[in-house]
């Protein structure tokens, strides 16, 4: 007796949570020309938060690789623009993709130390690796030492045609960071990664490339970082080796995904948004401020392991961005 099945890879909920995010993009494009400029400020910021927070989700949430020195990607990425705009003659917004693929390419040696390392190991060999890198760029004074420098290739510009500039790669970014993470864990290689974060072993078993495609997501994860990191050196205009390579990044990354909801990719963008509210107007706060950000990391691992977006979709079983396959008969 045969029984016909079906795979189900996409709701109604996802088809009409997609057409609204078209929607939403259109207006977004728009902003520059009936927005404030602090809107479209405040939105880079958290583009920069957010594509940083998914990179970092796209390695341990959906592949396993819990990494602390993600920073390092970042940094390299706001000082590759930085030495491309102010001492090759290159614009910085065309130079923010070529940092994201020069992070990426440094990202293979580099993968070659930490892919040595497994478990806790690989997340305290990632964060020493950051930290050479700091120390490095800390001691060249051409871009400015310890006390960091400032972007002079943008000295000149129209402000406004610098900041919708600005706007609108971030927000190309962020679309492109969206659409691209989640075709791919809807393909065959997004389904592979899946089964790698659940046991490498038994990934192995079924002939999947297991370093081949760990290989390929740290790539991507570093070039994402670089990206992130030259979009924040075109909005602040000022870099320094303590600022782009702080472990304060993947702190917080940690924290947007963990409250967002790991494993999904909602969750990025939901907490980042989260983490830009609470740090917009409760910052003022202090030590206060701090408190409270470890007290709902605690509270939300406690009882919402899932994160905020998770218990959402549990709860009311709408999906937007649907990376699941059903079966139906």
């Amino acid at each position: 007796m045969s029984v016909n099945v079906s795979v189900i890879r996409i709701t109604r909920a996802s088809k009409a949570s997609i057409s609204l995010g078209v929607a939403l993009c259109l207006v977004a494009i728009t902003l520059p020309f009936w927005g404030e400029s602090s809107w479209m400020r405040e939105f880079v910021e958290i583009a920069c938060y957010f594509i940083f927070a998914m990179m970092w989700n796209l390695l341990a949430g959906f592949g396993g690789m819990v990494s602390v020195g993600q920073q390092a990607f970042f940094g390299l990425g706001a000082y590759a623009l930085l030495v491309m705009g102010n001492f090759l003659g290159i614009n910085p917004f065309l130079s923010i993709p070529i940092a994201g693929v020069l992070a990426a390419l440094i990202s293979l040696p580099v993968s070659k130390i930490a892919f040595r390392l497994q478990g806790g190991y690989f997340s305290i060999g990632t964060w020493v690796i950051a930290e050479v890198f700091r120390l490095s760029i800390a001691n060249l004074s051409a871009v400015g030492g310890g006390s960091g420098t400032s972007l002079t290739a943008l000295r000149g510009m129209d402000r406004t045609f610098r900041e919708n500039t600005t706007y609108w790669v971030a927000l190309a970014c962020v679309i492109m960071t969206i659409v691209l993470i989640y075709f791919f864990l809807r393909s065959k290689q997004g389904l592979a990664l899946l089964a790698i974060r659940d046991s490498e072993v038994a990934a192995e078993s079924q002939g999947i490339a297991v370093q081949r495609m760990k290989l390929a997501v740290y790539v991507v994860a570093a070039f994402g970082c670089g990206i992130a990191g030259a979009l924040y050196l075109v909005t602040n205009l000022r870099i320094s080796p303590d600022a782009a390579f702080g472990v304060n990044w993947t702190a917080f990354a940690i924290f947007i995904v963990m409250i967002g909801g790991i494993g999904r990719i909602e969750g990025p963008l939901f907490g980042a948004i989260i983490f830009w509210g609470l740090n917009k107007f409760l910052s003022d706060y202090g030590t206060w401020y701090l408190l409270g950000l470890g007290v709902l990391a605690i509270v939300m691992m406690l009882f919402f392991r899932e994160g905020a977006w998770g218990f959402f979709t549990r709860k009311t079983g709408l999906e937007v961005l649907s990376i699941q396959r059903r079966l139906q008969r």
